[in-house]
């Protein structure tokens, strides 16, 4: 299970999360800071990570181009490292069952 972190989302995060997902990865670490979400997008598609954004473009490009990648919208707007760590570690297994499932494309996390 691979997961590419926007760059909206703090690249910290990566640490505090891997135990949970091991596969995780943010678009700093894989060069594409400051990139068009297209290019993410194709990346993420080509490597086959499901991308976690809080950034509604990218649910706009899955509803033009369908899935893969999956894709994971965080909608609790801005908010610190530390909570987006306990969403998405209490919501853990909602996503592994999220990625895992073919017919999903896109899992919207509120909180």
């Amino acid at each position: 299970m691979k997961i590419l972190l926007d760059q909206n989302i703090s690249y910290r995060l990566v640490s505090k999360i891997k135990p949970i997902f091991p596969g995780i990865d943010h678009v700093k670490n894989v060069g594409l800071t400051n990139k068009l979400d297209k290019i993410i997008w194709d990346y993420a598609k080509r490597e086959r990570f499901t991308i976690v954004t809080f950034d509604s473009d990218f649910y706009d490009l899955s509803l033009l181009f369908g899935h893969p990648p999956k894709l994971i919208w965080i909608k609790s707007g801005n908010t610190t490292t530390q909570n987006l760590t306990r969403i998405l570690t209490e919501k853990a297994i909602q996503i592994q069952n999220f990625i895992s499932e073919s017919e999903l494309g896109c899992l919207e996390i509120n909180d």
